[in-house]
């Protein structure tokens, strides 16, 4: 029989490879806890296969991943935690192929996933087809109960590529840095970890950053788990407080839908509601006070560019304006007035808008936050801040603080003691599923999402904003 000789070239260097990495075991796929389980499975297996063609190749071995089964739809959870709704949530029977083998490969990156399913290099064994033969799946098939996925070997170069990687990284923390990130942990169980966001750290890397708080918290925070915890939402570089992250695939998906469920179902029906299933309260000092001490501010906000293209800012859109603009709603509501004219006021975002708190007090409550240079500068034009007579305070003592701190964070400094104080703005507390228990909950026949309890978490104010606290009561 004939066979092409690119063919037997490729079949050539995959026998060369495969003998060289002979005996050794490979392990990319990571079974889930049991309550929440897609499938077990101890590690891919390597299997020979037979072509096309009917005849066996020796040369061409394959990981194998688990047969698709019915699995946890966590985005329908999500959904139905975030609609607080009474019904049960039904275990997913159509996926494709692409999303088994991210689900099944949560360390393989994305773009080598994609890369393998754009060259054709994935096989499937169709479970309805009586043959063993293995054909070619596209990214966007679907997969039937009891089908197989087949990854080419060469995607152990690249497992073992991305371990060497995340033991580099795991180097790169000192033990006092491994310390500080895990001092800051607020809550943790199967399915989340929170922490209390310190400012000035960065929650994802970028360009000009070269530590963030996702990079860290897979290298500090994965303790026992095979997946690194995953951001679930987002939090400005120079605000603090209460961050939560999913510590598996299943509970990000669940976490990121409730999150994204909310601000998308976001209206004036919603506000009505006494009991909203996800809370968001921050705390936030604003120079003056908004003429009414509560209420809910309505106003869209859209991207513009300014400085001749140089920056770009949030600003609130109206509706005679053609600028593309999302629907953002915030409640708020006075904590205390200041004979010094600074108020305490607690914001609750209904929506979850990029910059909405700090936008909707500077243009709509006309109220700007201490510390937000970017939209409330005029008012920073004329800051007067608080002398010291009253605090005893060492600067030279702040100043050996700052340059002990890990990574270089500055947390004392920035009250309104200071001629540039920094962004007064802590997400304080917060109230949502607890999503831990709902996936438990799934184990059975009659459970009811709608009575699942909630967790309530809170983070202290940063020392910044306390020392700031304690100098208006004082």
């Amino acid at each position: 029989m004939l066979v092409d000789a690119s063919l037997l070239r490729l079949l050539r260097s995959k026998l060369s490879t495969a003998r060289r990495v002979a005996g050794l075991s490979v392990s990319v796929f990571h079974a889930h806890p049991a309550e929440y389980s897609t499938t077990t499975t101890d590690s891919f297996r390597r299997r020979k296969i037979e072509g096309s063609n009917g005849n066996k190749e020796s040369g061409g071995k394959w990981f194998t991943l688990p047969p698709f089964t019915k699995h946890v739809n966590g985005a329908a959870i999500g959904r139905q935690l975030a609609a607080n709704a009474s019904g049960g949530a039904k275990a997913g029977t159509e996926t494709t192929a692409l999303k088994w083998v991210l689900r099944c490969c949560p360390e393989l990156p994305r773009s080598l996933v994609h890369k393998l399913f754009r060259l054709r290099q994935v096989r499937r064994e169709s479970c309805t087809v009586e043959s063993s033969q293995l054909k070619r799946v596209s990214a966007k098939d679907l997969l039937n109960i009891g089908d197989r996925i087949f990854l080419p070997i060469s995607v152990q170069d690249s497992h073992a590529q991305n371990q060497e990687l995340h033991e580099k990284q795991e180097g790169h923390c000192t033990e006092e840095e491994v310390n500080f990130i895990r001092s800051l942990e607020l809550y943790k169980d199967s399915a989340v970890i929170v922490i209390n966001k310190p400012p000035g750290m960065p929650v994802q890397g970028g360009i000009g950053i070269k530590r963030s708080l996702d990079e860290l918290a897979a290298t500090c925070l994965r303790y026992d788990h095979s997946e690194p915890p995953r951001l679930v939402h987002r939090l400005d570089r120079d605000s603090s407080g209460i961050l939560v992250m999913g510590r598996t695939q299943t509970s990000a998906i669940v976490l990121h839908s409730i999150f994204r469920e909310k601000t998308s179902s976001a209206s004036k029906d919603d506000i009505d509601r006494n009991e909203r299933i996800l809370q968001k309260r921050y705390w936030a000092l604003v120079i003056g006070s908004p003429q009414r001490p509560k209420g809910f501010i309505s106003a869209s906000l859209g991207k513009v560019v300014v400085d001749d293209g140089k920056s770009e800012r949030i600003t609130v859109i109206d509706k005679t304006q053609t600028i593309p603009s999302q629907h953002a709603i915030t409640e708020y509501q006075v904590i205390k007035s200041t004979s010094h004219g600074h108020t305490w006021l607690e914001l609750s975002p209904l929506t979850g808008r990029k910059h909405q708190l700090r936008v909707h007090c500077a243009e709509v409550l006309g109220t700007p936050i201490v510390g937000d240079y970017k939209y409330g500068w005029q008012a920073h034009r004329k800051w007067q801040h608080f002398p010291l007579s009253n605090i005893d305070e060492d600067p030279n003592e702040n100043s050996a603080k700052e340059n002990s701190r890990p990574f270089g964070l500055n947390l004392e400094s920035g009250s309104i003691c200071e001629k540039h104080p920094r962004l007064h703005l802590h997400c304080k507390k917060m109230i949502l599923p607890n999503v831990s228990k709902a996936l438990q909950s799934l184990q059975s026949s009659d459970y009811d999402l709608s009575k699942m309890e909630s967790l309530e978490l809170a983070a202290p104010l940063p020392a910044f904003m306390q020392k700031s606290w304690d100098i208006l009561n004082s």
